[in-house]
């Protein structure tokens, strides 16, 4: 099987950037203070922010807009009367929104374990950590760049960037150039990354701030704010040479650069054709997350074999990977 993998590959890449996804998330709650220094500690080259907006236009850190699945909100009684539905990107949820809460109440609120039945370790920490703003994010990662002497990456990921103008009168784009541009975090030699499932804001940001823009693309459906295109259609070589137009990097689904048996689909090779670089998502140590021939043991969240996974996609040419476990991926590179 690992023969097929390398198939067609001449050679290693020389480096591979390690995308702390959420933080360390495999090991503390994401998208906390906590997870992201864990990380940086553990050798990650960036740190991968999911940033919302709050009522009162702060950005802040958390996967998604509604909150229930990585705050306490839903057991807070004060905020009971909170509850919404609301349709995202074509789906009904149902929940409680950070757009609906002042930065005062997020601040109020404390996170906790996503994925407990998988991560029941990272529940020992549910209830310590509060929810991070962006600029706080920013402080901590200059703090550490001098405690380090090493430059500290960031790569933040805009929400429903759509949803949120159209539906809520709030403009992330602008939210976050404005707080790029006071951070002086906005020139093409910044280490910063700025990422979007969607084509408009990615398009917006180039026209505003000079950094390198990421197109996300996943294995199904397409982009909200452009119903009629195809995520499949987006990574096909006349999809890759327009999103070559407005970005400088495809953040893809592993899924999509490997099939089922582990033949690489061609995406990579397609991607470079067109100038852009791959960073691949998402890489965690769980057997629930590996392919199969890199399971070991029957437990689900057993850990697999990282190692092979990232010597998978080092011979793929694979420019940068996100991982929930920044420390085993810099162990394994070292390898």
């Amino acid at each position: 099987m690992l023969g097929l993998l390398f198939a067609g590959t001449s050679a290693f890449a020389d480096e591979m950037l390690v995308i702390a996804h959420r933080g360390a998330s495999g090991e503390r709650p994401e998208h906390t203070l906590a997870a992201y220094e864990r990380a940086i500690d553990q050798g990650a080259d960036y740190i991968e922010p999911d940033l919302v907006v709050t009522k009162d236009l702060v950005l802040v850190a958390r996967h998604e807009n509604e909150l229930s699945d990585t705050t306490d909100v839903a057991a807070r009684e004060e905020f009971a009367d909170r509850r919404r539905s609301k349709t995202i990107d074509g789906r009904l949820v149902s929940g409680w929104f950070a757009e609906d809460f002042t930065l005062a109440e997020i601040r109020s609120l404390r996170a906790k374990e996503r994925l407990p039945g998988m991560r029941p370790a990272n529940a020992r920490f549910d209830g310590l950590y509060s929810i991070p703003t962006f600029a706080e994010i920013v402080q901590l990662v200059r703090a550490k760049e001098v405690e380090t002497g090493r430059t500290i990456g960031l790569y933040p990921e805009l929400k429903h960037p759509t949803f949120l103008l159209q539906d809520e009168g709030i403009d992330s784009v602008d939210l976050l150039v404005r707080a790029l541009r006071e951070a002086d975090l906005d020139d093409a030699d910044d280490a910063v990354f700025v990422q979007s499932f969607e084509v408009g804001p990615l398009r917006r940001l180039d026209r505003l701030v000079d950094v390198p823009l990421v197109q996300l693309v996943k294995l199904d459906d397409g982009p909200a704010d452009e119903p009629a295109l195809r995520y499949d259609d987006m990574v096909a070589p006349v999809g890759l040479a327009e999103i070559a137009t407005y970005a400088d990097a495809i953040g893809a689904d592993l899924r999509l650069l490997f099939g089922p048996e582990g033949i690489p689909s061609g995406v990579v090779d397609d991607a470079k054709e067109a100038g852009l670089d791959v960073h691949a998502w998402t890489l965690r140590k769980e057997n629930a997350y590996l392919p199969p021939m890199l399971r070991r043991g029957e437990a689900e969240n057993g850990t697999g074999d990282m190692l092979g996974m990232v010597t998978i996609l080092k011979a793929q040419g694979i420019d940068g990977v996100f991982t929930d476990d920044p420390g085993l991926v810099v162990s394994a590179l070292a390898q």
